[in-house]
């Protein structure tokens, strides 16, 4: 009989692994600990004094331990090897996992804020992100009024109960139908069938054929020139040391240094390609590309679009959307990272921010191992355009968690959620009344919400949005923070409480609703459509990206959203003359139908070839209307 392996220990193994490393960490963190100070709340004071014990051993270069050293913020998962080596009497084992212990928690307690640096910006005292209690009273009541919420807790609670309340009785009726794609099987537990596929008109699919056949066809380069024309979106490039004059040929060079970073083929590329000497693209480059004036051009090119009159049919403007595109990288990079899924060898993530009308309107390089969550509120908060974005959807990463903050912040968050079922549902009251409320419902809330934590805490929590909405702190610094904060941070348990309390409601309407379902999923496959433009757009050196730096990356992937955006915004306005031209014919063509067709593709523009940028060539190939002409016009009879 052979003998059994031996069971690995709760964290399979790796504290053991570091353990191989340890002599390699004891070449710098001695240094790190005598140099640092670090401070805390009482929830770190065991680690703390931990800290100052492992100061003093690597100062005397004694080797044991104190049989009194403090353990107590040990986790379970590395727990038991330090009792296994207690045990056996093993000093130096005790010594070697003890002190990586210690370091692990400083590491943990450095992210999440339970541990901070006096004097750091990176790792400050978190209630350093947050107003200050004085500017808060101050300011409590503007925020209050901005976002729609009460500053009473027993108001606030009393309205998250009617909604919750309301959002649980239209789940009940869908339930007590029992033959809906959403209802109980015979074990009560929940069953949610996929929804079908959208049914698009088949007058859409007529329709977006016939417009590709009348709208010109256009060279990127043409593209960009012609929009210029009418947007002046090329004098959004200001000279990074205030200088005013302007060469004739810097919106020449400025179009080919925005094609280079956006089809990823390199100043050196493009110069072959286009006739501009590589020195000049890259002092242009040096001097007018940059985030902020990257931002300004996005800005002008997607104010352009709301203009058109074709854009309301696509949208309001009031409903947008975030998802991560990954891309390969070439090369060492601090925001590449290996992951087997999408990549062969290591690539980041550009995490983007789009429109109902099909724009993208924000833009970051994320390392692709993060959490998108974290970034899901940047954008939104720092929102420089007019697009009023009021309701925002994600996919199942984008993290139904946030739901808790864009409440507080009087926004709306609708993620699409997989595995809804698997997912823990909260009630305000006792299991027996929930239950006798809502036969059907009620046996799905299976956890009692905490609503005097909330209550306690409100004022804190209407403290912690206020200060994103004031832009006192990035929601992705907090989020990060109270994501990694320890079960004794009062503060992150409350924020969790309230999230429980808004994922329930969301997860009750969301069951209940198909069509908002499917008003979703449309949004989401918005994005899906601008990821697959933008993979046609970064063709060479098989869209893998070969800029090494934070800023390099977020330079390129700005360059790219803006010609993206460049060429939606081209192809609603072409659209719209072609539409105008069937009308004036007598055609009748609805809005209703026009709404299913999207702008985000690249038929009738040639992304490959030479790129030469002749701008008067270029100008004067516009009709005396300043367009290019359609391919197919029509006749009035």
């Amino acid at each position: 009989m052979t003998q059994a392996a031996p069971r690995l220990p709760r964290d399979h193994g790796h504290l053991a692994a570091l353990d191989g490393s340890y002599g390699y960490l004891r070449q710098f963190t001695p240094q790190v600990l005598a140099a640092v100070r670090f401070a805390g709340g009482t929830a770190s004071a065991g680690l703390l004094e931990a800290l100052e014990i492992l100061r003093e051993l690597n100062a005397t270069g004694a080797r044991r331990v104190p049989a009194d050293a403090p353990d107590g913020f040990v986790p379970a998962r590395w727990r038991g090897y330090l009792e296994t080596a207690a045990k056996s009497g093993n000093t130096s084992a005790y010594r070697h996992y003890w002190e990586l212990c210690t370091l692990l928690a400083l590491r943990d307690g450095l992210r999440s804020g339970d541990v901070f640096v006096p004097g750091s910006r990176r790792y400050s005292d978190p209630a350093a992100y947050l107003l200050t209690p004085d500017k808060w009273v101050d300011q409590r009541a503007e925020f209050c009024q901005l976002v729609g919420k009460p500053a009473d807790p027993d108001r606030a609670l009393t309205a998250a109960a009617d909604e919750l309340g309301e959002a649980l009785g239209e789940l009940e009726g869908v339930l007590a139908a029992g033959d809906g794609p959403v209802r109980l099987d015979d074990g009560g537990d929940l069953v949610i069938s996929p929804l079908t596929a959208e049914d698009v008109p088949a007058e859409a699919t007529t329709l977006k054929a016939e417009l590709t056949k009348r709208l010109p066809f256009a060279p990127i380069v043409s593209l960009l020139i012609e929009l210029d024309k009418r947007t002046g979106f090329l004098d959004c490039f200001t000279h990074a040391g205030g200088k005013q004059a302007r060469s004739p040929e810097l919106k020449r060079n400025l179009i080919a240094v925005l094609l280079a970073h956006s089809t990823n083929l390199g100043l050196t590329r493009m110069a072959d390609a286009c006739g501009i000497s590589y020195d000049v693209l890259a002092w242009t480059s040096e001097w007018y590309v940059r985030e902020e004036t990257l931002r300004a051009v996005n800005l002008a090119i997607i104010d352009y679009h709301q203009r058109l009159p074709l854009t309301p049919i696509f949208g309001t403007g009031t409903l947008s959307s975030s998802d991560g595109q990954r891309f390969p990288t070439r090369g060492k990079s601090v925001t590449a990272r290996a992951l087997s899924r999408y990549f062969a060898s290591e690539g980041l993530s550009t995490y983007t921010h789009v429109s109902d009308q099909h724009t993208t309107y924000g833009t970051k390089v994320i390392v692709a191992t993060k959490r998108e969550a974290h970034y899901v509120l940047d954008e939104i908060l720092g929102n420089a355009t007019d697009i009023p974005v009021t309701e925002h959807a994600t996919d199942t990463h984008g993290v139904v968690g946030q739901l808790r903050l864009f409440d507080l912040l009087g926004l709306q968050l609708s993620p699409r959620i997989r595995d809804l079922g698997k997912i823990t549902l909260d009630r305000a009251g006792s299991r027996a009344q929930v239950e006798a409320d809502f036969p059907h419902t009620g046996l799905l809330l299976t956890r009692k919400l905490n609503t005097d934590l909330i209550a306690e805490h409100y004022d804190d929590l209407l403290r912690l949005a206020g200060s994103l909405k004031f832009g006192h702190a990035t929601a992705s610094l907090l989020v990060g923070k109270l994501s990694a904060a320890g079960r004794q941070n009062a503060l992150a348990a409350a924020l969790k409480e309230y999230g429980a309390l808004r994922r329930t409601i969301y997860a009750a309407r969301y069951l209940a609703d198909p069509a908002y379902r499917r008003k979703i999923s449309r949004q989401l496959n918005k994005g899906e459509s601008l990821h697959a433009l933008k993979r046609d757009l970064l063709y060479a050196h098989e869209g893998a990206i070969r800029a090494r730096h934070l800023e390099a990356q977020t330079e390129q992937a700005f360059c790219l959203t803006l010609t993206t955006n460049a060429v939606v915004a081209w192809t609603t306005e072409y659209y719209g003359l072609a539409v105008e031209s069937m009308r004036r014919a007598g055609r009748r063509i609805d809005d209703e139908v026009l709404a299913h067709i999207s702008p985000a593709h690249s038929e009738n523009i040639n992304f490959f070839g030479a790129s030469e940028v002749d701008i008067e060539g270029e100008l004067a190939q516009l009709g005396p209307t300043g367009y290019r002409p359609l391919r197919v016009r029509d006749t009035l009879f």
